[in-house]
């Protein structure tokens, strides 16, 4: 995949892009909202061996840059039934909270109802509201909140939102 708008490109992860990577799966303040507030705990090699088994067809670790320097990641899998389930991560703080998520999501939306995808979901943590807002306005609808669902890596208890997007729904964010 590879999907330019203006400054910014989704494209998918490469080998070099390995230790960049595990730079942000390592770093907990990155990771908190995913459930592990220490970090991962993972190597650039390790996550070279995850990149070598994806495909179109199966699952895509995909980088997110601006004005060619990574600042985040993204990724789909194949859930099967023309279902994806995607996730975003901006892991550079400076480009969080200026409209980046929404055109990014965008971009990765039209590109995966342009491959037949009929429905894509994801989830969030019910904490992270400002995740929540840009989902809704993409047109994503709140499938169901499944509180006290699972402990983060430090043994908190969180809960979730399960979010959905068919084709007819979608509030295409493409502008910056």
């Amino acid at each position: 995949m590879y999907i330019i708008n203006r400054d910014l490109c989704v494209r998918n992860a490469e080998m070099e892009d390995c230790a960049q990577l595990a730079k942000w799966w390592n770093d907990g303040s990155v990771m908190a909202h995913a459930g592990f507030p220490q970090g991962l705990g993972t190597t650039a090699e390790k996550i070279q061996e995850q990149i070598g088994t994806d495909s179109d067809d199966t699952k895509r670790r995909l980088i997110i840059a601006y004005r060619g320097v990574a600042i985040g990641e993204m990724s789909y899998y194949n859930l099967g039934n023309h279902t994806a389930e995607i996730g975003i991560k901006i892991c550079e703080t400076e480009y969080q909270d200026k409209g980046l998520g929404r055109v990014l999501l965008s971009m990765l939306i039209k590109e995966l109802f342009s491959r037949d995808y009929e429905r894509i979901v994801l989830d969030t943590n019910l904490k992270n509201t400002r995740a929540q807002h840009v989902y809704e306005t993409l047109g994503f609808k709140k499938v169901r909140i499944r509180e006290n669902s699972w402990k983060n890596q430090v043994g908190e208890v969180q809960s979730s939102v399960d979010y959905e997007l068919v084709r007819d729904g979608f509030v295409d964010r493409w502008a910056l």
